[in-house]
């Protein structure tokens, strides 16, 4: 006799417990309980049990005693045999689990170790956000995929002024990727947000904001960014111009549409960056003519600032970098490091501990430095910001070594 028998709608509640229990364990399932049993399925299951009573409504089933009677009535199907003769194949839930779980694992250290985040580390608390989310419609393959898209846009910023239809259509094909109410959009900004420590903008205007700062978009002329002592060669009205003002002492303001049009080339380093106009201004009034090439970011730097610091570094030139020793500074450090290649400057452990005040400033929220895992850890642990103004005497001492003799590139 075949399990078809079994078959039975009255028995339907039986096969369908037994099915949900053997799928969604591991182990041995020894009894089940059916709940709210119909009259007719309480009698089909007297009979098949060989119960001289009707059962309640609700009744627990021994897995044991259905094996035997299943194996004497099948000639060999016991209760997981009938059920899959009935219903189909069983699956382990168990181990749908398991392996799901692994490829989440997988994906998010896979996504924890991608370049861009050990970068820039503050992509970490973006991609914890992303995570808490929830995959993809459920799937992993789609997160890691939207994943890599975002790290795409991520490392292809900052922009050079595109529009951000055209930036979104040159890197996934599509123009309306990035749009506001994308699912690649919203990420990036997440992202965008994070790195700069602020709260993803829910308006246009605060959208617009930060896809600004990334150089999406931005006005050529406004974008800029602050040098003194730059020589570069060439005859172009840029090069032309920044060495008069080298010569006269002074500091200039490149434009982005300077850059775009008339790149800076042939520069003998080291480069100095600072991240504040202070500095600058010191070294100015130190070195006068003398001064040493030299950026100033102010802040978090413009698409202009990039472009130029990526314009001195294809020259060969050296880019050494200081900035705020504080969560927002470090970074900056990491963002302009990760953009440009340049290298710290009096931007490690041990130049933190030999000048933190005793008092200051908070540091804030401190994420990893790549260049020096033990900056942040100190950082974290004194809890004060060592502002670059401080330290402006060391680095001008750091820069005079370097008047009057240049690295050729």
């Amino acid at each position: 006799m075949t399990a078809a028998r079994f078959d039975r709608p009255e028995l339907a509640p039986l096969w369908t417990e037994l099915r949900r229990r053997f799928e969604g364990t591991d182990g041995r399932v020894s009894r089940v309980r059916l709940h709210d049993l119909q009259p007719a399925e309480r009698v089909a299951l007297a009979d098949l049990l060989g119960l001289a009573y009707t059962p309640d409504s609700e009744v627990t089933v021994s897995v044991r005693v259905l094996d035997a009677i299943l194996q004497t009535a099948t000639g060999g199907l016991d209760t997981r045999g009938v059920v899959e003769a009935i219903g189909g194949p069983l699956t382990s839930r168990a181990e749908d689990r398991r392996q799901r779980a692994a490829e989440r694992a997988q994906l998010w250290q896979w996504a924890r170790e991608h370049p861009t985040v050990l970068a820039e580390p503050a992509l970490l608390t973006w991609l914890e956000r992303v995570r808490a989310g929830g995959l993809v419609a459920g799937d992993t393959s789609a997160t890691r995929t939207l994943l890599e898209q975002a790290f795409e846009v991520l490392t292809a910023l900052p922009a050079a002024g595109e529009p951000l239809p055209v930036l979104a259509a040159r890197l996934t094909g599509d123009s309306h990727a990035l749009d506001e109410d994308s699912r690649l959009g919203k990420v990036v900004l997440r992202a965008l947000a994070v790195l700069r420590d602020e709260e993803t903008p829910t308006d246009a205007e605060g959208r617009r904001r930060l896809w600004e700062y990334s150089g999406v978009a931005c006005d050529e002329l406004s974008t800029s960014v602050l040098v003194a002592g730059m020589r570069p060669a060439g005859d172009g009205p840029l090069a032309r111009g920044l060495r008069t003002w080298a010569d006269a002492g002074q500091a200039s303001v490149v434009t982005l549409a300077h850059l775009k049009d008339h790149p800076v080339g042939g520069l003998r380093g080291p480069v100095f960056v600072v991240e504040n106009p202070a500095v600058m201004a010191l070294a100015l009034q130190r070195f006068g003519v003398a001064c040493p090439p030299l950026v100033c970011v102010a802040g978090w730097p413009s698409t202009a600032a990039i472009m130029l610091l990526r314009q001195i570094a294809a020259s060969g030139a050296k880019l050494r970098y200081h900035g705020d020793v504080d969560g927002e500074g470090l970074r900056i450090a990491a963002h302009i490091m990760s953009k440009t290649g340049a290298e710290p400057w009096l931007l490690q452990a041990e130049d933190y501990r030999r000048a933190v005040p005793s008092a200051g400033p908070p540091a804030g929220r401190v994420d990893d430095t790549p260049w020096d895992p033990q900056l942040a850890e100190v950082v974290r642990a004194h809890g004060i910001a060592l502002l670059e103004e401080v330290v402006v005497d060391s680095l001008l001492v750091d820069m005079g070594a370097h008047v009057g003799r240049r690295e050729l590139p």
